[in-house]
């Protein structure tokens, strides 16, 4: 089977909402990395003259090939990336091999099986 990487930088405020979205559109599980920090083209200022950085959040899942591109799409949808400057970034990467994923393949077997 094969895998591809979705690693998506999203504001901390959404991070619940990109995961449930994601899980319904076929992502099986995500490991969230918090605290991240960006900085985009021009650095959000305040009135003192500061750089005001909101916190995100790195979501890393691994999804089966023919899912990830509905998965992405869905996930810069929820996240609102193309709307929202400054709201995040989503990359899909090739996995060139993955281990410790046969759980989830078991998983997605027996529900496709279940609900045949």
């Amino acid at each position: 089977m094969k895998f591809k990487m979705i690693v998506a930088f999203v504001d901390d405020h959404k991070t619940a909402k990109v995961l449930d979205a994601a899980r319904a559109a076929g992502a099986t599980g995500a490991t969230v990395i918090n605290n991240a920090r960006g900085e985009g083209v021009s650095r959000k200022k305040t009135f003192f003259g500061l750089s005001l950085e909101s916190q995100a959040d790195v979501l890393l899942f691994v999804v089966e090939s023919h899912r990830a591109k509905s998965i992405l799409n869905t996930i810069s949808k929820v996240a609102a990336f193309d709307e929202e400057e400054g709201s995040g970034i989503a990359v899909l990467l090739d996995v060139e091999e993955a281990v410790g994923v046969a759980h989830q393949i078991q998983a997605l077997t027996h529900k496709v099986d279940i609900d045949s």
